[in-house]
């Protein structure tokens, strides 16, 4: 990926942050990224998921945690813009 690319990309998942749970601060960026990567592989790849999934419940619980987190975020930001 080429440079200008990646520094579109960051700008963009940035907004998105900003958006979904009104930050832009790193560590809810990273939570975004996540969030965002997991969800698009989950609607894309549904058996992938499952499988990781069932090999790391661990994990599992963490991005059951993630999602969570994630809307509360957005819901008290929703409710902030109200």
């Amino acid at each position: 990926m080429d440079n200008q690319l990646q520094l579109q990309m960051e700008g963009l998942l940035e907004k998105y942050a900003e958006l979904l749970v009104g930050s832009a601060e790193p560590k809810h960026i990273e939570l975004v990224k996540t969030y965002a990567l997991y969800s698009f592989i989950a609607k894309s790849m549904p058996p992938l998921v499952k499988h990781w999934n069932e090999e790391y419940p661990d994990a599992k619980e963490a991005m059951k945690n993630l999602v969570h987190e994630i809307k509360e975020m957005n819901e008290k930001h929703r409710n902030e813009q109200k």
